[in-house]
């Protein structure tokens, strides 16, 4: 469980930018939380913070309990992490990509091994394990991304945008991972501008706009409070009607 308290993080000499401004939501286990928004909106920087990469300015988080400031390194083994910055080692192969961040997570041997081949079938690249992640298509370094970030079975996974560069049928492919794992307890928070994807895989749905929480709630939740028959059309009329500009 991921709960979010107050956030603040601003940015620039003065703190002129708030990039996050007092920001409050909780994603619970065995859920898929989906954070929406225009690019801008502070997905991105909210979930560095969750995943203690950029410390909070203001506010709190906690990851099943633990704080993000006090037990940092706790966290980081129990979270796996799809970032904006894919990282891929390109004179790795695609399984040594896996190995070496499972590797990092303690695991070794047949249990990493088992692993990694369980990752490979799940996420169709057991054609390109072997390859060097050179000339990869951005598929194919999305898919290894997402195989390394599952690596060591976390129990939080933080997803930015991770159908990115996926073509139709591997984004279906991930979408039932994404619920297989969401079915085991697990606690996902997606972040994506794609609307048909929140639309398929989350349960509740965090509208973020210039910073702030516009709304949040079930899908049904949000077409109901925007008075709209699509959730397009209420993503656009509570971020228009609610979104204030950042001074």
């Amino acid at each position: 469980m991921i709960d979010v308290k107050h956030i603040v993080k601003t940015f620039g000499r003065q703190r002129e930018v708030k990039a996050i401004n007092d920001v409050s939501f909780t994603a619970a286990d065995g859920e898929i939380t989906g954070l929406l928004g225009p690019n801008g909106a502070g997905k991105t920087t909210l979930l560095r913070i969750i995943a203690t990469l950029m410390a909070p300015d203001g506010g709190s988080v906690t990851v099943d309990g633990r704080d993000v400031l006090v037990d940092h390194f706790t966290i980081r083994r129990s979270i796996g992490v799809l970032s904006d910055a894919r990282g891929i080692y390109p004179r790795l192969t695609a399984r040594e990509n896996i190995r070496y961040f499972g590797a990092l997570q303690g695991l070794s041997g047949d249990e990493l091994e088992d692993r990694i081949e369980e990752l490979l079938r799940a996420l169709s690249i057991v054609d390109i394990a072997d390859r060097r992640a050179h000339g990869f298509s951005q598929g194919e370094r999305m898919k290894v991304a997402i195989a390394r970030a599952l690596v060591h079975d976390p129990r939080t996974i933080l997803l930015d945008e991770p159908t990115n560069g996926l073509d139709i049928q591997s984004t279906r492919s991930l979408r039932d991972l994404l619920r297989d794992l969401c079915a085991d307890g697990k606690c996902l928070v997606l972040s994506s501008h794609v609307m048909q994807e929140v639309s398929a895989l989350c349960h509740r749905i965090v509208i973020l706009g210039n910073g702030r929480v516009v709304a949040a709630g079930t899908a049904d939740e949000l077409l109901e409070q925007s008075g709209e028959s699509t959730l397009e059309n209420a993503f656009m009329h509570l971020l228009e009607s609610r979104a204030e500009v950042s001074p």
